[in-house]
């Protein structure tokens, strides 16, 4: 479990509720977690710099710049690839599914089929 000691990830919701859910999930094995509630603010910092994730965990469905939108911003920015990212969304139709993993996100988990506990050990993996 120490393996993931200080490993970064950065998590992105706009549910609060979720948002700090996960955040202490992630910081019970260790990782360093990193929040951001919506994508524009997420955007933000890693264009500037002030975080460097190892993964980006992020929702789909928020207001302003979803999920997809952020995928977007990163490639049209040169950000896509220093990042592993991990879409956690409810929406789990095959469509939205394949256009998550077109625009760059490297896994697709449906929030309401996986709890946190596994999504923490999805990450693991993706490490």
């Amino acid at each position: 479990m120490n393996n993931f000691k200080g490993r970064k990830i950065l998590i992105i919701d706009d549910d609060l509720f979720l948002l700090d859910m996960y955040a202490m999930k992630f910081r019970d094995d260790g990782f360093n977690v990193e929040v951001a509630h919506g994508a524009a603010e997420a955007l933000a910092k890693l264009e500037h710099h002030e975080i460097e994730p190892e993964v980006i965990l992020s929702d789909v469905l928020m207001p302003g710049m979803d999920g997809f939108e952020f995928l977007r911003k990163l490639k049209e920015k040169s950000l896509l690839y220093k990042f592993k990212i991990m879409i956690l969304s409810n929406l789990g139709q095959k469509e939205e599914i394949e256009m998550g993993m077109d625009l760059g996100a490297k896994d697709y988990i449906v929030k309401a089929h996986h709890t946190p506990t596994e999504v923490v050990e999805k990450v693991k993996k993706l490490l």
